[in-house]
């Protein structure tokens, strides 16, 4: 369902110059700090972790598995029209992926004991938000110096790496959700069926961020 990178730059380009590293890091923030019925991220994760009666792996488990639910909500809504209202829908569709994944794996951080003001930290979680596929893919060309996990560990914050690591995750999000429009596009004529494919685009991409986040981000009070 991707589309090229330079089609998807080509994309968000069009969308308007709200759709820039600088939104991906103004939603990160939103996610971290909570926006209005959403809580922050730590709050959130840490109210997981209460009904897993402190087991952080539960907690994890169980995280994941809310925000999929929580992706596939907007995903239905903001595909249920189709092709039919692509000009509103889509913009909606990125804001919501971006703000869903960036909580997912902001909380995901902080039940692995990550300090999410630390600003190696967030473009770790930035960075986890590619998904396997597109950091070994950016770890090949060089555009990235390392994993997730040996971002958010490095001994040194590297500022140049804060904007190059949300354009990506930008373009990749964008990218997404306009190659998901091909799909939907042709369940148009159904309108629930577009809802449909659309819940279910975002609620697996949205697991398979949450299943590598846990996979990648090692929990850090067991070296303590």
């Amino acid at each position: 369902m991707g589309i090229g990178r330079n089609a998807a730059l080509a994309a968000t380009a069009k969308a308007g110059p709200g759709f820039t590293s600088t939104y991906v890091r103004q939603v990160l923030e939103y996610a971290i700090d909570g926006l209005g019925p959403l809580r922050g991220a730590e709050e959130s994760a840490d109210a997981a972790l209460v009904s897993a009666d402190g087991d952080v792996e539960r907690a994890v488990k169980a995280y994941i598995s809310s925000h999929v639910r929580m992706a596939a909500g907007q995903g239905f809504v903001t595909n249920l029209f189709g092709g039919t209202a692509a000009a509103v829908s889509i913009p909606a569709n990125v804001a919501g992926v971006a703000l869903v994944q960036c909580h997912l794996v902001a909380g995901l951080a902080h039940l692995r004991g990550y300090d999410l003001a630390d600003p190696r930290v967030r473009n770790a979680v930035l960075a986890c938000m590619l998904g396997r596929d597109g950091v070994e893919q950016l770890l090949k060309h060089k555009k990235l110096p390392s994993s997730p996990m040996a971002l958010a560990t490095s001994p040194v914050h590297d500022p140049q790496l804060d904007k190059r690591v949300a354009t990506e995750v930008t373009t990749q999000i964008f990218g997404n959700v306009i190659g998901k429009r091909a799909a939907v596009f042709v369940a148009r004529r159904v309108p629930v069926l577009g809802g449909g494919v659309g819940a279910t685009a975002d609620a697996l991409s949205t697991r398979d961020v949450g299943r590598y986040t846990a996979s990648e981000l090692k929990d850090r009070r067991l070296r303590r």
